[in-house]
């Protein structure tokens, strides 16, 4: 009974497995931080998002291969520890942990931030409120995380397919607006594809790295998954089809109908669409799908930081109250100790400088970077110290290990393009901090218990 008690449940159905990568797929990077990586990179935006889609893309298959080759596996922290070293499942359980600390602060700030379009209430009432909610309804049951993520990721998907409609209608009737004529020669008419050349094509990709936050999210829920053989698979085979729907044809879409050069830098693209359609109420549809959006991540946040701390708690690299279940079979320390460490950030949050916000997104992007790095070096280990393992596989990941060592060469791209920008040089110079400090506590840690 004290076994089964201390198991988590695989109560993520099919239905929540699908959406929680949507979710995953879609982050509020698309809807608000679009408007700064256009502003960047104009129309060869859409390149970007493939390319960086592409890439996470075969992430994804190798995390798949890896999590189904052992029915033990609960996180990508235990095949790091076994292929890798316990220190790299160390370092990532706890920079993942910190990752989506920053990312779930961001976004329960702006959960604040938008609520303040209605009401005229202090920004840090409804931040706090909204954790609290979704702190109640994730130690109830993991079904219930599912649901609200089935839910959150619903409101998505119909924003951007009602926007892609919509666009679409306007683009084959010529639709007039005061932008000019919705027209296919609006990517090219203002400058070419790359109005700002290669430089500024290059400085949108850390945008876009930050837009795919959490499209891992399926791996972290391979332990709560009912038939994850079937699921997890499904959800990441989808997510080519989605990067192409959600991302490259809603860019697709608000280029032809407004011009790169006419966009705010500052605002949701989808916002001046809608509003360019003569739908007058388009900032407060808008505003709620954002919001919604923000929840999401903040609900996403929740749910991933308590299942690293369980799993650092179970295998003795946390304190092993993380490890302990409630009766519903949730990690309810883990769950309220992740919370109280993101309230203290959306309570310190107005004490921060303006540029915090891009300084969280530039280190999050990092140290996500990181994670995937981990993920696929596992493979490339696993993939040759278990050959028999991988040919028996019924998810293997194409054309590794050649595509592994281009992803990573790629994310090192990434990394110099980001050491070259000014705007993110100095958070890129910072997060070596973060690693050096984890390697030393791990250091200490293993010599206290030889001693």
């Amino acid at each position: 009974m004290e076994q089964q008690q201390q198991q988590l449940k695989r109560d993520l159905k099919n239905r929540h497995v699908q959406l929680i990568a949507i979710g995953g797929t879609i982050g509020t990077g698309l809807f608000l931080g679009s408007g700064k990586a256009i502003a960047l990179a104009g129309p060869s935006i859409i390149f970007a998002y493939l390319i960086v889609g592409t890439a996470l893309f075969f992430v994804m298959r190798a995390l798949g291969e890896l999590l189904l080759s052992n029915a033990g596996y609960t996180s990508f922290t235990d095949f790091a520890s076994e292929y890798i070293g316990p220190w790299a499942g160390y370092i990532t359980g706890w920079t993942y942990w910190f990752c989506w600390i920053m990312t779930a602060m961001a976004d329960i700030i702006a959960v604040g931030v938008y609520t303040h379009y209605w009401f005229d209430i202090p920004q840090w009432v409804p931040a706090i409120g909204c954790l609290v909610l979704l702190l109640i309804l994730n130690l109830l049951t993991v079904k219930l995380f599912g649901e609200l993520e089935f839910w959150f990721a619903l409101i998505k998907v119909i924003t951007i397919v009602a926007l892609i409609i919509i666009g679409l209608i306007m683009l084959f009737t010529g639709f007039q607006t005061s932008s000019g004529t919705v027209s296919v020669e609006n990517l090219v008419a203002h400058g070419g594809l790359f109005p700002n050349g290669l430089n500024g094509f290059l400085m949108a990709f850390q945008m876009v790295v930050f837009a795919f936050v959490g499209v891992e999210l399926v791996g972290v829920s391979a332990a709560e998954t009912a038939n994850p053989r079937k699921n997890i698979p499904s959800a990441i085979n989808k997510i080519p089809l989605r990067i192409l729907l959600f991302y490259v044809g809603a860019l697709f879409v608000i280029l032809c109908i407004n011009p790169w050069s006419e966009m705010s830098a500052s605002s949701s693209p989808f916002v001046q669409v809608f509003t360019l359609a003569g739908i007058p109420i388009a900032a407060g549809i808008i505003n709620f799908v954002v919001l919604t959006s923000a929840a999401s991540a903040g609900n996403s946040g929740l749910f991933s930081t308590s299942r690293m701390l369980f799993n650092l708690g179970n295998n003795k690299q946390a304190s092993p109250t993380f490890a302990k279940l409630n009766k519903n079979s949730v990690p309810s320390n883990a769950l309220i100790v992740s919370a109280v460490v993101v309230s203290a950030g959306a309570l310190l949050s107005k004490l921060m400088p303006e540029n915090a916000f891009s300084v969280v997104t530039t280190i999050s992007a990092i140290c996500f970077i990181w994670v995937w790095s981990i993920i696929l070096i596992s493979h490339i280990i696993y993939k040759r110290k278990n050959r028999a393992l991988h040919e028996a596989s019924i998810f293997k990941a194409p054309f590794t290990p050649f595509v592994n060592y281009l992803v990573l060469a790629f994310f090192a791209f990434l990394l110099v393009v980001m050491f070259i920008s000014e705007a993110t040089r100095t958070a890129l110079l910072l997060t070596p901090i973060w690693f050096i400090l984890l390697l030393i506590i791990y250091k200490m840690k293993r010599k206290k218990a030889i001693r």
